[in-house]
């Protein structure tokens, strides 16, 4: 199919962009990288009156160190992402998750903004920010406003963002030396989506893990946080009887949906595989 028909419009500042959304509202939709917008345009999914281009907007790329965290633009694309060192040094769980994204040619277009506004909760990036305690920065004509990454992701493709705002960028804290990720994630081919995948967080003291995050994706309708599985490792040795302990949690609080190909039975055993694998990476 083609798309419908639609006006056209390709600011240059963020100050013609709030006009733009507030003239249009509801029918209009933001384009970043367009992989998912161009889409759902072509199979009549969307149909909006005005789609707004930000790809000129200068001030919403890049990637920056600041004090305490590192600013990613929202239109920084995926492979900036991928061969960024200041990422590889102070972010590293996005350099470990971003490979898993699609393809080279996928990443080359994509955006985080455009991931994590979308929301999609097999999709890595929103899965990573709930990780890492990340902050989404919104605008609208309004101002500006500062929103956690667990507070952000509400539903399925559903977010905190309120009419006729955008996304500025997101803020990572920057990694402690204690701190340890990984992430990892199964799928039927690579570049696939996800059947389950985790982004792991944590601290080695004297051997203990603390300050643990476990964010599965493709579980749920949203990036979902194993708040039990996380308190039954906290100040533990991540030996095997913890493990089992947080693999039992895991089952008390995750509850994947079936799909085409995998039962709900066979995704809470994967999340419980790639825990185990996680935590042992984590320990080592």
């Amino acid at each position: 199919m083609k798309a419908p028909p639609f006006d056209y419009a390709k600011p240059a500042t963020l100050s013609e962009v709030f006009p733009l959304l507030e003239a249009h509202g509801d029918r209009a939709r933001i384009i970043a990288g367009g992989q998912t917008l161009l889409a759902t345009l072509n199979m009549r999914l969307s149909e909006p009156e005005m789609l707004i281009d930000l790809s000129a907007i200068s001030d919403l790329k890049g990637i920056s160190l600041q004090s305490d965290c590192v600013r990613i633009g929202a239109m920084t694309r995926h492979s900036d992402i991928e061969d960024s060192a200041l990422i590889a040094q102070h972010v590293p769980l996005l350099s470990m998750a971003v490979p898993h994204i699609a393809h080279r040619a996928i990443r080359n277009r994509g955006t985080i903004g455009g991931s994590i506004a979308f929301a999609d909760p097999a999709a890595e990036f929103p899965a990573c920010a709930v990780a890492l305690d990340a902050t989404i920065i919104l605008a609208s004509q309004r101002g500006e406003r500062r929103v956690k990454a667990l507070d952000f992701f509400q539903d399925l493709y559903t977010t905190a963002m309120e009419p006729n705002e955008i996304i500025l960028a997101c803020e990572f804290p920057i990694r402690q030396k204690t701190q340890r990720f990984a992430f990892d994630e199964l799928a039927r081919r690579h570049g696939d989506y996800a059947i389950v995948g985790l982004a792991a967080a944590g601290e080695l003291k004297a051997g203990a893990m603390t300050g643990v995050r476990l964010v599965f994706l493709g579980t749920g309708s949203t990036p979902v946080r194993a708040f039990a599985a996380e308190a039954a490792i906290e100040g533990k040795v991540p030996g095997a009887q913890v493990i089992d302990a947080a693999q039992a949690a895991l089952a008390t609080e995750l509850s994947p949906n079936a799909d085409l190909y995998h039962s709900a039975k066979a995704k809470l055993h994967l999340a419980g595989v790639l825990m185990r694998r996680s935590m042992e990476q984590l320990a080592a």
